[in-house]
């Protein structure tokens, strides 16, 4: 279904993406839910790890690809709770998270979800 949502998002906001990898996990470990705070592991629904476009530089050696993880139990939870089609969620969670590759911050991408 990952692989279906990114097949729908614009060529153009993928294009500078490159080499992001995509991982979809049952939930986020527990450094991430201590590193994010998380009163439960069910309030992350995806997470972006690397260097946003904003700050990378050609003279930064790179560790890895940059990855965005989708976590699929806190996304079906959400599916359930909410109603909403699973599909547009999980495309939702992606562009949230590629937003974060651009630098956006969650404050930019309520912005720019409310333009659509």
């Amino acid at each position: 279904m990952a692989e279906e949502a990114l097949d729908t998002i614009p060529a153009e906001l993928l294009a500078p993406v490159g080499n992001l990898v995509i991982h979809v996990e049952d939930f986020p470990d527990e450094d991430t839910e201590r590193e994010m705070e998380l009163e439960s592991p069910f309030d992350l629904l995806g997470l972006y790890r690397g260097v946003d476009l904003t700050r990378q530089s050609v003279a930064d050696l790179r560790g890895g690809p940059d990855m965005i993880f989708l976590y699929r139990r806190p996304i079906l939870d959400y599916w359930c709770e909410t109603g909403e089609e699973l599909p547009a969620i999980v495309r939702h969670v992606l562009i949230h998270e590629i937003g974060h590759h651009f630098g956006f911050s969650d404050e930019d991408m309520e912005r720019i979800e409310t333009m659509e």
